[in-house]
């Protein structure tokens, strides 16, 4: 049986550990903030409504491709641009090109940064293969002007922070709803663990502090992996509605 990520990849490794899709989850729900057509997201009032659940279906999305036989997750992919399709056509305009490439981004960023945060430097060749996961995603979805590799990635991505991502009004009411839906404690540990994640631009914008907290916490938190505690952890800092769905994100 052939898979769209073969078995032994790093992006199975990367994506099938709750700890680094939760980091992964934390960057992207910044970096969603600040990106100039977040009002797309806003349309259907389905991202103001449950912030946590909405970025949490991307994360699914993305898991399902990643662990899929290769024709079910094209059908994934078809289904995720058909999806798309129905609110543009609904709105009646086109989700540009540049923010169906920004989403993308931002899982090969995040991948990277959250897997090297809590596990270890990857070689140029696994950080290719993450590229080259999320890019076929894309090709499948027909968004144009893809970069052709991780390094002119790498270049497309820091002009894509910088042209696509401000603070708008949008950014504060979706803050507004994170600290909302989640209570004041853990809204502050979320944006602790943006801190040590997210790209300058973004810690610019949302002027979050250079340095984060948890970082004195990662070393502990690793110890409590090994010894198979860290779901105590767990236990404390996250939701009770999305405990479950966050204990299935471990692929055993």
């Amino acid at each position: 049986m052939e898979f769209f990520v073969k078995k032994g990849s790093i992006v199975r490794e990367i994506w099938g550990k709750a700890d680094t899709i939760l980091f992964i989850f934390a960057g992207a729900s910044a970096e969603f903030a600040l990106n100039k057509a977040v009002d797309w997201l806003y349309f259907t009032g389905r991202l103001p409504a449950d912030p946590l659940g909405r970025l949490f279906s991307t994360v699914n999305y993305a898991r399902e491709i990643v662990f899929s036989e290769e024709q079910a997750a094209l059908q994934a992919i078809d289904k995720i641009a058909a999806i798309h399709a129905a609110v543009e056509n609904s709105r009646g305009a086109k989700i540009p090109d540049w923010a169906y490439r920004d989403v993308l981004f931002m899982l090969i960023d995040y991948s990277v940064r959250s897997f090297e945060l809590l596990e270890r430097t990857l070689s140029d060749a696994e950080k290719e293969e993450v590229f080259d996961v999320f890019n076929r995603v894309g090709t499948r979805m027909h968004i144009p002007a893809l970069p052709a590799n991780y390094r002119d990635w790498l270049i497309m991505r820091q002009e894509h922070l910088q042209e696509n991502t401000i603070f708008s009004k949008f950014t504060g009411d979706l803050y507004k709803q994170y600290e909302k839906h989640l209570g004041k404690v853990r809204f502050r540990l979320l944006k602790q663990a943006q801190i040590l994640v997210v790209p300058e631009r973004v810690k610019e914008l949302l002027q979050l502090s250079k340095t984060s907290l948890l970082s004195l916490a990662i070393p502990p938190y690793k110890l409590s992996q090994k010894l198979k505690l860290d779901w105590l952890v767990k236990a404390v800092i996250l939701p009770e509605e999305y405990k479950d769905q966050i204990r299935e994100l471990d692929v055993k």
